[in-house]
Order: structure tokens, then C-alpha cells, then sequence
């Protein structure tokens, strides 16, 4: 079997329908974006709807593509299956009323078996189809050429989905051999199609032939549809001898990973700790595309998939005795095995990280004493009769230590344990009935309760403050009661006046301290949002007892501040630039910004030039280094808008608003904090432009320090490079690589050359000692070669030497068996087959293979019975001729 990495089997996919007139069509992001009924892209065919359906006609009717998928329905399963993953990539070629069986099923066989292509054995593949469907049939059976054996016909090979287009499909199942199998021999369902781990199916293909009317009707369709299935996982798992989808050059890089991250875990070394890595493998693949493309960690929708994948993924990562945030870690593995074909890792990387620590982070703080109470409330479930982990248990869990009830679930199933899901719902229920009292018709927060409503004190927040030494302390709110002291872990805080910023319009919180008056720390400042009466709410860690009517000295984090300043003002420069650029229809469509980097969505059709984003970038630097006075203004909106001020749709603005302008170049509507001048900035660069919806783009930028040292790294990277290449200016490296890469492939051919002329040397060797075996001349012997390629290569030497009827060459490589035999006419007439003959050979040597009658070839794991393998195939020579 060819030996080839992942990324050369989806090339070689995309190739091959490309030679046969397909568009090839580059893979759509996995949020969906003409498709509400969809959470996630699952499939190839999910991206082809449009065409299908007809609402769009295609440029080229021939499509094929390698679309990223996730599916999250069995997501339980993943790691305690061979197969399951919940992001995987699926290859796929459609016709939109094009093509139809008699193309699509010999390209398929071409595909699989073609030498030139993934060379499978032809004898090691099997066909289902639906019994009627007598054209798949006839195509499999007589113009392919398979046997009837291997050609399996399923009632359930008929795709329907009630109403609108359906058909027949035909799997194709690759035969991995009895030793592989999780069912006996004789048992009923250890056929292709049957529920076995022998025959794994690896490409689906549905003729979309009729349309299933409502009256329960089927008729023809006028236009036929092909659309086809692959999963690339799976095929590499055969390409690549893997036992499971994740003993592949996909998944063994993070495994290999997370061995280093773990407390001396190795993987197959035991079953639990196998299902750890490979969760983990999966969950980080899955995550990283999915915030590549735009998802974010959340309470609903896929968000809240990302943030049960991260925790799932934490946890396995504590059975594997991996302390703190971890799975961040594993990021870059993830876009060094996929950039190849998907950059987008890469290209995001650094966001990426920053996303899944932060959420990292946050579960982190409650997993200790949730896993703690999760063992507990197990251990007592055993105990009791019905051996059920109680609704309230498990609702507890999840409000207070964030566990999903998914991942409780999955921990009791473990235990052999029972989950009370109705009465987990019921105060799920309760709650949220809880929450919609407390929060009326306000909509400002989404945790505000009754007592928080009530509060009318006035809190002032001080602009441009970073240290207030007189803030009396108006209200105190613990367990949302109001309290006149708190002296314990936690407590929420209203202050008459404050210099900390309330997270609002992108920009998140400020952080900080309180001291009393002696100066002695009292609470660290962890987050501030509005209360419903627009009040500043202080969420504090306590460290001394603090008391209603007290003043206190609130400390702003400068370092933070900063930060947050700069990339607020930047965000705005950054808005307006993109107007000038891109067009004023050009609007912002969101912003977060951090103390470290900003995130801004603006809405455009088209993904942006690479001279778009450096025009951009060059236009806000320009503006920070002019040194132009940022100015605020607060008036009424009305007068706002007379002064030119951007009001963003869909915000809310009351009597008086805060216009910010920077000269006449950007003028908005903005109640956060930002920088005196421009020059503050320092500089601005663009991290990443990439999609979040229909219509919509991110950039992520970063400034001040955070822009030196992304640049200096990337000047650092250039600088080894250019060592490396050995080029004098840092100018001449793409032409000196342009170089070696001529050079190198100059140095290839030659190299084939030699080898080339080295095994026909071999040949010649080899090829003098034929030993006479009854009436046929044989050539059996062990090669000094490098892979299966040079053992064919001289087996075509052979075919025009003539030196002998029968060849039967092996070689052991990389610890490996190798073996092809070759036969000619006499040797045929005679009654041999070289595919008999390596059937027989070999088990010897630890492997299976086989091939045509005059051609056959095996791999093996134990290269030690190679002796004895070609010593049983001289027997049967001999046996067979008597």
C-alpha cells in the first residue's frame, strides 16, 4: 500500500475530480450561512443545498471539495469508539444535473484502486447497493468487474428524508481483515454493512434520482444529482495501517502533545487513559476551527457546544493528571498538522489560544471543588437503591461549578449510574422562572435579581480617574441579599463614586483594588458591570471585612487600563479606515476589546485584499502618528449626530450621549475610555481578517507593545530564515528560496535517476540466481531496497528480462515486511495466481494482501518470517504443478 500523509490523500481526492472537469470548491466555514436549520456545516453536502435546491445555478455543475464538518449528536461516544469525532473532514464530488452512475461509480474504483491514485487492493473492497437499483448492479458488477461475492445488496441503501429529493446510494467498505473484527466469524452481522469493525465503510454515494412527493409518491426528477461521501479520517486510517482514526498522522501529533503535558501518561499504555487523549485530540481540533471561523464560547447555541467541549476536554485532561489550563497549549499542533489545506489555525492562533485559555481559565477556578463534589455525589448514588445521581445533584453541579449536564451524565454512566434528567429540567426550569421575575422588563443584565432592581442610589463613574481616595461604600450585596458588612469570599459593591469602568459597548472591565483608609487591601476588583438603575456593580474577592457608609480608596489596574484605552481609540481608527478603504456602507458589526488585543466585525461581502488590509493598516498608523487630541463631547444625540457622530445600529441612546473625535477623521457616538492622543497608540497591526457570517468579517489587531513584539517575532522568523537560506538581505530570501527549491527539485529528478539506474543493477544481481521448481524457472530471493516502490520497479525490470516464469521478491523497511510476486504466461497456465499466492505467504510475515493473477503485493509487521514466507511460496509453486 502507498505510503501517504494526510494532506497528500486530500490532495490527491481534490486532484483526481479535478482532472475530470470538477470546480474545485475550497471549504465553507462550519457556521452556517444560508442556513438557519443548521448549528453547524455536518457534511459536504450541507454547503450544496443552494445548488441542489436550485435557488443558485453553479459556475461548473461538476463540484467536488474537502468541507470541515462537525457533528456533535453522539459526541458521548467520542474516544470510546474507533471512529466518532465530532470535527472531521469530509471529501466529497457532486453533479448538479450533470453526471449520473455510469461516471461517478468508475471514477470511484479508479480512485480507490488506480495505481496513480490510493492504489487499495481491488480485492479488499465491497460494494452495498439498494436490491431495485439494478443500474449500481450492473455498473459494480460488469463494468468495474467486481465479483458478486463482493457486492452486497441492502434495503436500507435508500437516502430519504421524507418530502424532496432522495435515492439509492452505494457504500464502498474496505475489508480490514477477520483479525481486526469486534464479531465472531460465523456471527450474523460480520458482513459489509453489518455492525462490525471488520468492513468499514469509507465513501457513500447518492444517486438523487427521484422526488418524494407529499402525497407519499415517488417520481423521477428531471435533473439527476450525484453527491458523494468520504470521510478523510477514515481513509487514512486504511492508507496509514492504523488500528483507529486516531493512530493517524492527524491525531497522533496532539496525543504524542499531550503525553509531555501529562504526569508520565503514554498513550496505549491502558483503555481509560486511551480515551483521554483521544477526547482531547478531538475537542481541540474541533474548538480550534470553530473559533477560527467565528464561534465563541457561550451559554447557548455553539457556543455552548464549544464550552462543553473545552470542559469535557479539562476534565479528561485532570484524569490525565494535567494540572490548570492546558488545551490552549495544543492549538499550534493543530494548525501545523491541517495548514496544508486550512491556514486558518494558523493565521488565528494566537486569538485562538487567547479564547480557549480565558474559558480554560474560568472553569479552572470551580473544577477542583466541582470534581470533588461530582465523586462524592457519585459514591452516595451508589449507595442508594435506584443507583440515580439526583436533578437537584446534577442542576447543582451545573449552576454552581459549571459543570453541563452532559458531562455529569457521562461520569454517572461510567459508574454505572443513573442520571434524574426530568428532575434536572424541573430546576432548570425553576430557575429560569426565578430570573424572569426578578428581571421584569429590564434587559440591561442577564443575572440581575430583585434586590439589585430595587437599589436607587446614584454611583458616578469618574472619566479619565484612576485612583479615587474618597469612595463611600453605598451598598453591599452578598447572596443577593442586601448586607451592612461582608466578610466572606465574595461580595458585590456600589460605590457613590468610582473610577472603574462598568464592561460595556466591546469594552470589557476594569480590574483593580480597594483599600481602606489606612491603605490596607480590602478586595481585589474582578469584574464591574450596570446594575438595572445604571448603578457601577464591583463583583469583589474579600480579603478584609468591609461596611456600608465606609470610604474606601479604589485603585484602577493602570497596566490594564492602558491597554484597554489604546485599543478602544485604535478600534475607532480602525472603523474609519476601513470606511475609507472598503466604502461608507462599510459599519461595525461588533467589537471587543481587551487590554491586549481588539477585535473588530465589520460588514462586507468579500474577504479583503491583502492591499486592502496593508492600505488599512498603513492609514490608522498614519493617524496615530500625527498626534492628533482625541476629544469628547457629551451633548444630547441629536447634536451628536449634527456633529457627524456614527450612531451603531441597533444601540440604544439616552437624553445625553459621549461623542468621541479624532480631528475630522472619526467622529462616534462611545461612553468608553480612551486615549489623550493618538501617538499614545504607539502602532497598530493587523493579526488576522477572516469570516464570522453571511456578510460579515473580523480583524484582529493588536497595538503598543503587544504590535512591537508581534513584529519582532515575525522579525525573528524572517532573520532565521534568511540564515537558513543563507541570504545576504533580508530582500533576497523569497529569491533565494525560489532557488533552493529549483535546486531541489533538480536534485530529485537526479536522485530518481540514480535509483532508477541502482535498481537495475539490483536487477541484474538478483536476477542470475533462478532456481528450477518442476517445470517452471523461479526468482525468489530478499532485496536491499528502500519500499514497496523499488520492489514493484524491479518486478517490471523482471517483466521484460525474461529471465524466469515466476518472481517472488521481499524486502523488510522501517522494520516492516514487504512483498510482490509476478508471474508470467507459463506461470498462469500452469494454474498459479500471484493474489493466491500472497494470501498464502503473507500470514507469515504478519500481514494480508493480494492483487491479479499475474501481480499481487503484501505488507507486513514481522519482517523475521519474510525467510519462511518465500520458502512457503516456493511449496506451493511445486504443489500446484502436481
Amino acid at each position: 500500500m502507498k505510503q501517504l500523509t494526510s494532506s497528500q490523500v486530500r490532495q490527491m481526492f481534490l486532484d483526481f475530480f479535478k482532472e475530470h472537469g470538477h470546480m474545485v470548491m475550497p471549504s465553507a466555514s462550519l457556521i452556517p450561512q444560508d442556513d438557519p436549520t443548521l448549528l453547524w456545516i455536518n457534511s459536504g453536502v450541507a454547503t450544496m443545498k443552494k445548488y441542489f435546491d436550485g435557488s443558485v445555478v453553479p459556475k461548473n455543475h461538476r463540484i467536488t471539495s474537502s468541507q470541515k464538518s462537525i457533528r456533535t449528536n453522539d459526541i458521548e461516544n467520542v474516544g470510546k469508539t474507533a471512529r466518532h469525532q465530532t470535527f472531521f473532514e469530509m471529501l466529497g464530488n457532486f453533479s448538479v444535473g450533470d453526471y449520473f452512475k455510469k461516471e461517478v461509480i468508475p471514477w470511484a474504483w479508479e480512485f480507490l484502486t488506480s495505481p496513480k491514485w490510493l492504489g487499495l487492493d481491488p480485492d479488499k473492497l465491497y460494494v452495498t447497493v439498494y436490491p431495485k437499483d439494478t443500474e449500481a448492479y450492473h455498473m459494480w458488477h460488469d463494468v468495474v468487474g467486481l465479483p458478486e461475492d463482493h457486492i452486497v445488496k441492502l434495503e436500507d441503501n435508500f437516502w430519504d428524508i421524507g418530502e424532496g429529493p432522495c435515492g439509492p446510494d452505494s457504500e464502498i467498505f474496505y475489508d480490514r481483515g477477520q483479525e481486526n473484527n469486534d464479531v465472531a466469524e460465523d456471527d450474523p452481522e460480520n458482513f459489509p454493512g453489518g455492525e462490525n469493525a471488520r468492513y468499514l465503510e469509507i465513501w457513500n454515494i447518492v444517486f438523487s434520482q427521484f422526488n418524494h412527493l407529499p402525497n407519499g409518491k415517488y417520481v423521477d426528477q428531471p435533473h439527476k444529482n450525484i453527491d458523494t461521501g468520504m470521510g478523510l479520517e477514515r481513509v487514512v486510517s486504511i492508507i496509514q495501517d492504523a488500528p483507529t482514526n486516531f493512530e493517524t498522522d492527524l491525531f497522533m501529533p496532539i496525543i504524542k502533545e499531550t503525553e509531555k503535558l501529562s504526569d508520565g501518561k503514554k498513550y496505549a499504555a491502558n483503555k481509560e487513559d486511551d480515551v483521554a487523549f483521544k477526547i482531547i485530540a478531538d475537542h481541540v481540533r474541533a474548538v480550534s476551527f470553530a473559533i477560527a471561523d467565528g464561534a465563541l464560547p457561550s451559554n447557548s447555541g455553539r457556543g455552548y457546544v464549544l464550552r462543553r467541549l473545552i470542559r469535557r476536554a479539562d476534565l479528561n485532561g485532570q484524569r490525565l493528571g494535567i494540572k490548570g489550563a492546558f488545551l490552549y497549549k495544543l492549538v499550534p499542533i493543530v494548525g501545523e498538522i491541517m495548514k496544508s489545506h486550512y491556514p486558518e489555525v494558523v493565521d488565528q492562533q494566537a486569538f485562538i489560544q487567547k479564547v480557549i485559555k480565558n474559558e480554560e481559565e474560568r472553569f479552572q477556578v470551580t473544577l477542583s471543588s466541582g470534581l470533588n463534589l461530582l465523586d462524592n455525589i457519585i459514591a452516595e448514588a451508589k449507595k442508594s437503591d435506584d443507583k440515580t445521581v439526583s436533578g437537584k445533584d446534577a442542576f447543582k453541579l451545573f449552576d454552581t461549578y459549571g459543570f453541563p449536564y452532559e458531562l455529569t451524565f457521562e461520569a454517572a454512566q461510567d459508574a454505572g449510574l443513573k442520571v434524574d434528567k426530568k428532575g434536572f429540567d424541573e430546576e432548570m426550569k425553576a430557575q429560569k422562572e426565578r430570573a424572569r421575575k426578578a428581571r421584569g422588563n429590564l434587559q440591561s443584565m442577564g443575572s440581575q435579581d430583585v434586590t439589585l432592581m430595587n437599589i436607587k442610589d446614584k454611583s458616578e463613574f469618574e472619566y479619565g480617574t484612576l485612583e479615587e481616595k474618597h469612595a463611600k461604600l453605598i451598598d453591599i450585596v452578598v447572596n443577593d441579599k442586601l448586607v451592612d458588612k461582608a466578610d466572606g469570599e465574595h461580595a458585590t459593591l456600589i460605590f457613590d463614586k468610582t473610577p472603574f469602568y462598568a464592561e460595556r459597548g466591546g469594552q470589557v472591565a476594569d480590574h483593580g483594588e480597594i483599600l481602606n483608609q489606612n491603605g490596607e487591601l480590602v478586595a481585589r476588583v474582578t469584574d464591574v458591570q450596570h446594575a438595572p438603575n445604571d448603578q457601577n456593580l464591583h463583583f469583589v474577592d474579600i480579603i478584609l471585612p468591609l461596611e456600608k457608609g465606609q470610604e474606601y480608596i479604589l485603585k484602577v489596574d493602570q497596566k490594564r487600563r492602558r491597554g484597554l484605552k489604546h485599543n478602544h481609540t485604535a478600534t475607532h481608527l480602525l472603523h474609519a479606515a476601513l470606511r475609507e478603504v472598503l466604502g461608507t456602507h462599510t459599519h461595525q458589526a461588533g467589537s471587543l476589546v481587551e487590554p491586549d488585543y481588539l477585535r473588530f466585525d465589520f460588514t462586507s461581502l468579500e474577504p479583503m485584499t491583502k492591499k486592502e488590509i496593508a492600505n488599512v493598516e498603513k492609514i490608522v498608523n498614519e493617524k496615530i502618528w500625527e498626534e492628533i487630541p482625541v476629544k469628547t463631547t457629551v451633548t444630547d444625540p441629536d447634536t451628536g449626530l449634527k456633529m457627524g457622530a456614527l450612531a451603531l445600529f441597533g444601540e440604544k441612546y439616552g437624553d445625553t450621549v459621549r461623542v468621541v473625535q479624532i480631528d475630522d477623521f472619526s467622529t462616534e457616538f462611545c461612553g468608553g475610555t480612551h486615549c489623550e492622543n493618538t501617538d499614545q497608540i504607539g502602532m497598530l497591526k493587523i493579526v488576522s481578517e477572516s469570516a464570522v457570517g453571511a456578510g460579515t468579517r473580523r480583524i484582529i489587531a493588536v497595538t503598543g507593545p503587544e504590535a512591537y513584539k508581534y513584529v519582532t517575532d515575525r522579525d525573528e522568523i524572517l532573520k532565521e530564515v534568511q540564515d537558513e537560506v543563507k541570504a545576504t538581505k533580508a530582500e533576497d530570501v523569497t529569491n533565494k528560496i525560489s532557488s533552493l527549491e529549483e535546486d531541489l527539485r533538480a536534485s530529485q529528478k537526479e536522485a530518481e535517476q540514480l535509483k532508477a539506474q541502482i535498481n537495475k543493477a539490483k536487477a541484474g544481481d538478483l536476477f542470475n540466481d533462478v532456481k528450477q521448481v518442476k517445470g517452471l524457472t523461479v526468482i525468489a530471493a530478499q532485496a536491499d531496497v528502500e519500499g514497496m516502490n523499488d520492489l514493484r520497479e524491479l518486478a517490471d525490470n523482471w517483466k521484460s528480462s525474461d529471465k524466469s516464469d515466476v518472481l517472488v521478491l521481499a524486502a523488510e523497511v522501517n522494520g516492516k515486511a514487504n512483498m510482490v510476486i509476478s508471474l508470467n504466461d507459463k506461470a498462469i497456465k500452469a494454474g498459479l495466481k500471484a493474489g493466491d499466492l500472497i494470501k498464502t505467504a503473507a500470514p507469515i510475515f504478519g500481514g494480508g494482501g493480494g492483487g491479479r493473477p499475474n501481480m499481487a503485493q503484501a505488507g507486513g509487521k514481522n519482517p523475521a518470517g519474510l525467510k519462511d514466507a518465500i520458502a512457503k511460496v516456493l511449496q506451493e509453486v511445486e504443489e500446484k504443478q502436481n
